[in-house]
């Protein structure tokens, strides 16, 4: 199934939530003069305008960035999230937000590797002319699980994976699952981060999927979520998770600095929530 457009959701709570934690891993791999590659198994567009029809139809956004935007000054410790934003829409007015590739391509070095792994016809086409053309990126036309599974281990010890499928189907946490731990079996250094929707439907299948990743033989767990409403709201995404493997010294104390902040601004209504909990511990 090839229906989902991310246009629709760009620049939402879930967004947010990624894109955070991804900005503040990129980080702490830059730390380090060793180069590292990027792994994106479902890239998606990677630049979406937010006045587009697709955005405006949702109004997702406007419960997102542009909310979030005028209390940025509150969150200091994603100043790296926002300059990524800040470049594209130089002007006071928000136009455009980036993608997962857009923010990688802009953070790393020249000495990293992105691979960048997109399925849907019109996106790959979007996200070819979104980015700049540079020998450090390769665009890859095919099924994000499999291309992660063809890539790993990588020629470069150090990485970040990203996998945020659009779970549309059930069977996309068996292939988080699966997949994650065939990767992590051949890569078992690299860093992972899985992102996922919290639904309050029966398609929610995201405890499941939690539950049995962490019966695996993984060195460490940190579970990150954000909920911007009750479970009982209405049917929809009523917040999302970022599971993440090998995650960066001192990530988890990172992201339970800025959730409390990121909590109150994006609330929709008073049972709005976060959490940030080891699975697995590291030892």
């Amino acid at each position: 199934m090839l229906s989902y457009r991310h246009a629709f959701h760009a620049g939402n709570h879930a967004d947010i939530l990624k894109h955070a934690a991804l900005t503040l891993i990129l980080n702490s791999l830059n730390q380090k003069p060793k180069p590292y590659c990027y792994i994106d198994t479902h890239a998606g567009a990677g630049l979406y305008r937010l006045d587009s029809e697709w955005s405006t139809k949702t109004g997702e956004a406007s419960l997102g960035i542009h909310k979030l935007w005028s209390h940025r000054a509150q969150l200091p410790q994603l100043t790296t999230y926002f300059a990524c934003i800040q470049g594209l829409n130089p002007n006071a007015t928000l136009s455009y937000y980036p993608g997962s590739p857009w923010i990688a391509q802009t953070l790393v070095r020249s000495t990293e590797q992105l691979v960048l792994t997109e399925l849907h016809p019109d996106d790959k086409n979007l996200l070819k002319n979104n980015l700049r053309h540079s020998k450090q990126v390769t665009l890859v036309v095919n099924d994000g699980f499999k291309e992660l599974l063809a890539r790993v281990p990588p020629l470069l010890k150090r990485g970040l994976v990203l996998i945020d499928p659009p779970y549309e189907l059930k069977q996309d946490y068996m292939l988080v699952t699966e997949t994650l731990a065939q990767a992590y079996k051949r890569w078992a250094t690299g860093i992972y981060a899985v992102w996922y929707p919290i639904l309050a439907s029966k398609r929610d299948h995201s405890d499941t999927m939690l539950r049995k990743i962490k019966q695996g033989a993984y060195s460490n767990l940190l579970k990150v979520e954000l909920h911007v409403k009750g479970a009982n709201s209405d049917f929809g995404m009523y917040g999302s998770g970022m599971l993440i493997v090998n995650a960066p010294w001192q990530l988890d104390t990172q992201l339970e600095s800025i959730l409390p902040p990121l909590t109150n601004i994006l609330a929709q209504d008073e049972h709005a929530s976060w959490t940030v909990e080891w699975l697995k511990a590291p030892t």
